[in-house]
């Protein structure tokens, strides 16, 4: 089942002296089981965009169809839970969220709130343990006394544990070192091909090129462009004119001037297989 925005505006504070527009005739369809990546510089609308994914803010006007809901401005709030355990949002930093006693209550909170017996909450909760990289003995610990990339995979593995349909992850690897970022990228990848849509906001153009099968291009609360990776990275004068970044390895491309690359490589190895290419002759 796709998810379709159609022609959604978000007012803040209408009405008041305060009033700003957060999303300007916002229009797209993303496919199932898709990875995309939501961009665009700081106050483009990429957060506002993400609140309504699982309706913790509803248009102003126009619709959303998503996980089989229909949102307009004057959808109520009694069958939102449903839609949030089958749409489900990280926000950035997540581990300030944490609030519980143990690493395993933490995790278990989610299963538990949509109705999972203490025994199911469990069993999930030790799943996801895991499968953030995250060793069993810790699930007695507070979540209090780990390192802050610890904190994140404790919070982030709450928010999966209920295994949604469609996943969406705000900045989740900011502040994380580069081993620790692709290990995160990994288990959202491997969550996608699991059968699940993920969608996350970034400011990392090489996580973009080597992640993502479709990206999102906020400006001014306006989408600007909907395209493929290499549709968007490979017209420089475009991404110069809004203010994005080019991948590390297109960047380094540009600067091997004695080499012929038929394709600019996007991804480092894309830049590897081509520089061997040329050595070849």
């Amino acid at each position: 089942m796709s998810i379709k925005f159609e022609k959604v505006n978000y007012i803040y504070y209408p009405g008041t002296s305060m009033e700003k527009k957060g999303l300007d005739n916002v229009s797209f369809e993303l496919t199932e089981n898709s990875f995309v990546a939501l961009v665009g510089h700081t106050g483009s609308g990429k957060s506002t965009l993400m609140q309504h994914f699982n309706a913790l803010l509803k248009p102003s006007s126009g619709t959303i169809d998503i996980a089989g809901y229909h949102i307009t401005a004057q959808t109520g709030n009694k069958n939102l839970k449903k839609l949030r355990k089958r749409v489900s949002l990280v926000f950035q930093f997540p581990e300030a969220q944490l609030f519980e006693n143990t690493v395993l209550e933490d995790i278990e909170f989610g299963p538990k709130n949509f109705g999972a017996t203490d025994d199911e909450a469990k069993s999930k909760a030790l799943k996801w343990l895991k499968r953030v990289g995250l060793d069993e003995s810790m699930a007695n610990k507070s979540p209090f006394e780990l390192s802050g990339g610890q904190m994140r995979r404790v919070a982030i593995a709450g928010v999966m544990a209920d295994e949604p349909e469609i996943l969406c992850l705000d900045e989740p690897a900011a502040g994380l070192d580069p081993k620790s970022r692709k290990e995160m990228m990994k288990l959202f990848v491997d969550y996608q091909k699991a059968g699940h849509t993920v969608i996350w906001v970034t400011h990392n153009m090489d996580d973009v090129v080597e992640y993502a099968d479709d990206v999102l291009v906020m400006e001014h609360g306006k989408l600007i462009r909907h395209d493929a990776p290499k549709a968007i990275f490979t017209n420089k004068n475009w991404l110069e004119k809004h203010y994005l970044s080019e991948p590390t390895a297109s960047l380094f491309a540009s600067d091997l001037t004695n080499f012929n690359f038929k394709d600019k490589p996007l991804t480092l190895d894309q830049l590897v297989n081509e520089i061997k290419k040329n050595l070849r002759g």
